[in-house]
């Protein structure tokens, strides 16, 4: 079975990692959410894609420089002219408990590359465990050295490795890692790839997918997850 992961929510309708997008998401018929993990000064995991606040809130500067308190005081969805009423950054132990709630699963990426934050995947494993979620939680991340460090953790964690480049047998890379996916790119994704990986035991979850006759090409070619902003459309796909 294909999952359906909702890429930071319902993303093409409400504004990007914020509770409302997820809990459309959720309405439209997705197995999962894909949010992207961050840590403010105090030290508190938080769901937003980029390093500044500037592209997403009505704040300016570096989420590592706001403490929880301050980034929550920011409004996370006018700038998308969809949301009904102020939205907040939410946390990623929001997301945990509404996930929890509705028998969601979860596609963490840690966004430790440009901003390296300590112990971002301590913090990340911890909390799953609190909640025990570890059977639903998916870590990802651009940042490979970031999931090797989570399966020098804890084994147990699932890891998927992001990339856009066309990488030469990318399961093969994810088995040297000793992960368990591969998340590339739309493009940079093909059928011989997705049956490699299924032969060498990889799941291969493709992103960012939102044109319908792709996700069908994918669907065919049997891959294990599809990322997209537009979760309704890949479920009436799906069925």
């Amino acid at each position: 079975m294909t999952l359906n992961y909702a890429h930071r929510g319902a993303s093409g309708y409400f504004p990007e990692n914020t509770l409302i997008a997820f809990e459309k998401a959720i309405e439209m018929g997705c197995d999962a959410i894909e949010t992207d993990v961050q840590m403010t000064r105090d030290g508190e995991l938080v769901l937003i894609h980029d390093e500044l606040v500037d592209r997403t809130t009505d704040g300016v500067g570096l989420v590592k420089n706001f403490s929880l308190k301050g980034l929550r005081e920011l409004d996370a969805g006018t700038w998308h002219g969809s949301s009904p009423s102020l939205q907040h950054i939410p946390t990623a132990e929001e997301l945990i408990i509404l996930a929890k709630s509705q028998s969601i699963n979860i596609n963490f990426e840690l966004k430790t590359g440009i901003v390296i934050y300590p112990e971002i995947e301590r913090k990340i494993i911890e909390l799953i465990y609190k909640y025990n979620m570890q059977e639903n939680v998916l870590l990802s991340s651009f940042n490979h050295y970031s999931m090797v460090e989570c399966k020098s953790i804890d084994k147990s964690v699932k890891a998927g490795l992001l990339y856009e480049a066309g990488l030469y047998k990318p399961s093969q890379y994810c088995k040297l890692a000793g992960c368990d996916a591969i998340h590339p790119n739309f493009y940079s994704v093909n059928e011989d790839i997705i049956h490699e990986a299924k032969k060498d035991g990889i799941w291969v979850n493709s992103y960012t997918v939102n044109n319908e006759e792709k996700m069908k090409q994918l669907l065919d070619y049997g891959i294990d997850g599809i990322i997209t902003n537009y979760p309704d459309r890949l479920r009436s796909i799906i069925g």
